[in-house]
């Protein structure tokens, strides 16, 4: 008899907001769901079992969260006559027992490190005569880590490899160290041995996730040891290595030589700057200064010229004066990311930041806003040109939502690339290959060109 019966015969779907861990232990529900029996639907409405893996960075995703919510109180009835609603994440990790209030047809409350109890909970859920939100304790603290379940992964290609969770940094506009808890790595004899089974079954591109991955090892080992890790992950034989999040006062020179160093590693690295103002750096709590970073950024294009940089940089954090802003606009200026992702602060609840006063109206950051936008999508268009007329190597992920006829997939720079399908192929045929690509064009989000040779 199965230890969840009413689950048996039940469906479920999943909506992921936020970053690349959420969408990592949105694989790990899936996977822990499946193992029970139960089956994945084709979309919310059509779905027994609805679950939110929510995101609590910015004040848009709550709002997300509460409208698609409240939205499938419309929505038509299963045909088990019954409907749970469960909310994961970050958001459930700090509201706790309050979402009952916010948003009352939550069924089931499950934090970050309380995946494991979801089929539980699942079926207290069902099993229940009245509509009482049951809840894992948001305090408690999961001995283990997310990989120790069963994962069903979006793509065969692809994998997300968790190196470490939670943060230390305490960056004043920042809840994750209070939603993911402190650093925790895991030992490096068990993601080695996961990262060889990875490739063992088929996986070409492997992504090490941490909210702060360059401090890995340090409250395992007493010193960090994330270039030691990057060297032997890319001994591995993927073929393709990336890692996220990456903070800039953590990121060594040790693990600059390693990137180098390292023919798996891909040439691109995403380092948030969040602000060019050392005086607002210090408020943010970064830790570094402006020069810190310039210095940092010189490092790393001496190491490996042709990497490409992204970055996030926030906008109007409180206190932010004219002149600051001008210094992002030349520190970005100066260091010609290829992309960055730009955003206006978003006041979270629970932070130091949020008892900070300011009086910037929304016009003046708003402003600002969009000419950082502007100057970005300037750097990025320059930055694609020198891809223009050369073959790139792409891992093809799938069909273009505007054309199936061409398809899509990202460099080694993590540009996005179109190309055309060749007439005697199937689009089944390339997804998960790697292929080259002869850039006829290049604009700013994107290249498109005609592929050449054939696929490996």
């Amino acid at each position: 008899m199965s230890d969840f019966p009413a689950l048996i015969g039940k469906t479920y779907a999943i909506k992921t907001f936020g970053c690349q861990m959420n969408l990592h232990d949105s694989e790990r529900v899936s996977g822990l769901l499946d193992s029970i029996g139960m089956n994945e639907a084709s979309s919310m409405e059509d779905a027994d079992t609805n679950i939110f893996m929510t995101c609590c960075v910015r004040e848009k995703a709550d709002i997300r969260l509460y409208g698609q919510v409240s939205s499938l109180k419309s929505a038509p009835v299963p045909a088990a006559g019954k409907r749970v609603i469960a909310v994961g994440g970050c958001i459930a990790q700090r509201d706790g027992e309050r979402l009952r209030d916010q948003i009352p047809n939550v069924d089931v409350v499950f934090g970050t490190q309380a995946i494991q109890h979801l089929p539980q909970l699942l079926n207290e859920a069902y099993a229940a005569d009245d509509h009482s939100t049951v809840y894992a304790d948001t305090e408690e603290a999961y001995e283990g880590f997310s990989t120790d379940l069963p994962s069903n992964r979006a793509q065969a290609f692809h994998a997300w490899l968790p190196i470490m969770t939670g943060c230390n940094n305490f960056c004043t506009f920042c809840i994750v160290p209070y939603v993911r808890g402190r650093e925790s790595s895991r030992d490096m004899k068990d993601i080695l041995i996961e990262a060889e089974h990875l490739v063992h079954d088929g996986v070409r591109e492997i992504t090490l996730l941490g909210q702060n991955v360059n401090s890995y090892g340090r409250n395992r080992y007493g010193e960090p040891r994330f270039a030691e890790l990057l060297r032997r992950v890319g001994q591995t034989g993927v073929e393709r290595l990336r890692f996220t999040s990456s903070h800039p006062k953590d990121l060594s020179q040790q693990t600059i030589e390693a990137m180098a160093q390292t023919p798996a590693v891909m040439p691109h690295l995403h380092l948030a700057v969040q602000s060019g103002s050392t005086k607002v750096l210090r408020r943010m709590n970064r830790r570094y200064t402006r020069e810190d970073f310039l210095y940092l950024v010189d490092s790393i294009y001496t190491a490996i010229p042709d990497i490409a940089l992204s970055t996030d940089i926030i906008v109007g954090f409180p206190g932010e004066t004219e002149e600051d802003f001008e210094q992002t606009l030349s520190l970005v200026q100066q260091v010609g990311f290829s992309s960055a992702y730009t955003f206006i602060y978003s006041k979270r609840p629970g932070t130091p930041a949020a008892r900070i006063a300011d009086d910037t109206s929304h016009e003046c950051i708003q402003d600002r806003f969009e000419r950082l936008a502007e100057l970005v999508s300037d750097l990025s268009y320059k930055a694609n040109q020198k891809d223009l007329h050369h073959i790139t190597e792409v891992l093809v992920e799938g069909i273009s939502k505007a054309d199936d006829k061409v398809l899509v997939g990202h460099s080694q720079k993590n540009q996005t690339v179109h190309f055309g399908l060749p007439e005697t192929m199937q689009a089944t045929d390339l997804i998960g290959k790697i292929v080259n690509v002869r850039v006829d064009e290049a604009r700013t989000w994107y290249l498109r060109g005609p592929m050449i040779g054939q696929p490996r």
